[in-house]
């Protein structure tokens, strides 16, 4: 039970940062800090494959397919957005 309150205490905190975090951030800046933070959504994926494989209890399985599934749409979605804005700054003629 303390390792559970200790868990939730850390993720109640990580929300108030990340929140706080997001929020100071200007437009103009969000879409390159998007695709740098691809790169955590990365790892981020690894970490919930190593968790979704340990089953550890059915619970946990569960979260963690869940977690992966959300880590990898994350990952895409993000790189399809980078991609999307770095096409607007090619020349018209170099469009496929």
């Amino acid at each position: 039970m303390e390792v559970f309150v200790a868990a939730l205490t850390i993720f109640v905190l990580a929300l108030f940062v990340g929140y706080e975090v997001i929020t100071k951030v200007p437009p103009l800046l969000h879409t390159p800090l998007m695709s740098g933070a691809n790169a955590i959504s990365g790892i981020t994926l690894v970490g919930t494959l190593v968790t979704a494989g340990a089953q550890l209890t059915v619970f946990t399985t569960i979260l963690g397919v869940v977690a992966v599934a959300m880590a990898t749409a994350n990952v895409v979605g993000g790189f399809l957005v980078t991609h999307r804005m770095l096409s607007m700054f090619r020349d018209r003629g170099d469009r496929a």
